[in-house]
């Protein structure tokens, strides 16, 4: 299975690049799961219903976000409406959205996790015990894990790549 994560998409211009190219990438590197960060496609902050149709027809399978995704309220009414879109899973329970995703992927069951970091970020829940929990939620068939942390402070990162 091969995947290909792309990044931050950051407004127009990032948007025009992925429509340009990304359909003859997945081709010639015979994509299987194309994972791509959104929260800033829109205008560089949030998501609109447009912005997310023209990123998914463009060939991205599964969009992750970060603390933008709440920037733009259709953004946000698209959390609870589609499922390619994920929001960081360690944001309190009863915000809209979902946090991780289990696809099928050329016979292979996948995982999909976005977390995000609390370090010079919004005070939010513990990116570690979320992660814990919901490793222990996934069914032991599933052999691909994916997690996309959004996080400013690289120790951080390092961290959650460590512990994990």
């Amino acid at each position: 299975m091969r995947v290909l994560f792309l990044g931050d998409i950051v407004a127009k211009t990032g948007r025009r690049a992925i429509q340009a190219s990304l359909p003859r990438l997945r081709q010639r590197l015979n994509v299987d799961l194309c994972i791509a960060n959104v929260e800033n496609a829109a205008g560089i902050f949030g998501i609109t219903e447009r912005v997310v149709s023209d990123i998914s027809a463009a060939g991205v399978d599964i969009m992750t976000s970060g603390n933008h995704v709440w920037d733009k309220r259709e953004g946000v009414d698209l959390l609870d409406v589609r499922t390619d879109i994920l929001r960081p899973a360690n944001y309190p329970p009863g915000v809209p959205g979902r946090g991780s995703v289990l696809r099928e992927i050329a016979l292979t069951p996948v995982a999909v996790i976005n977390l995000q970091g609390r370090t010079f970020m919004n005070a939010i829940d513990c990116p570690f015990r979320a992660a814990d929990a919901l490793l222990a939620e996934i069914p032991s068939a599933v052999r691909v894990i994916l997690i996309d942390f959004h996080a400013e402070a690289t120790s951080e990162k390092q961290a959650l790549g460590r512990y994990l």
